[in-house]
């Protein structure tokens, strides 16, 4: 059995409070937390998303569509689709991404 926290897991490689809580060789599951009107600049992948909302509210985006998330949303993302998150609260935004090989 493995355990990771939000103390212990590997902080991912960019300015954000993210953290690796997962890494397989088909899925990866990152915990991002957003502080009020902080961005996840949109970005491309070549892999499939999953978007779990826990806590707060936001925007989440593709050069396509715009939806205002809450917790208990889950937002699917197709490989190479433009994407990005802002945190439009008061509070903090925790999302799961769940990264699909």
């Amino acid at each position: 059995m493995v355990v990771k926290t939000l103390t212990t897991a590997e902080k991912v490689p960019f300015n954000l409070d993210g953290r690796k809580m997962y890494i397989g060789k088909k899925v990866e599951i990152i915990h991002l937390s957003l502080n009020p009107g902080e961005v996840l600049e949109k970005h491309t992948n070549p892999f499939d998303v999953a978007i779990y909302v826990l806590e707060g509210t936001g925007i989440i985006e593709t050069d396509d569509n715009s939806v205002a998330v809450e917790p208990d949303m889950c937002i699917e993302i197709e490989s190479g689709a433009n994407r990005g998150v802002k945190n439009t609260g008061m509070g903090l935004l925790r999302i799961l991404v769940v990264k699909i090989f």
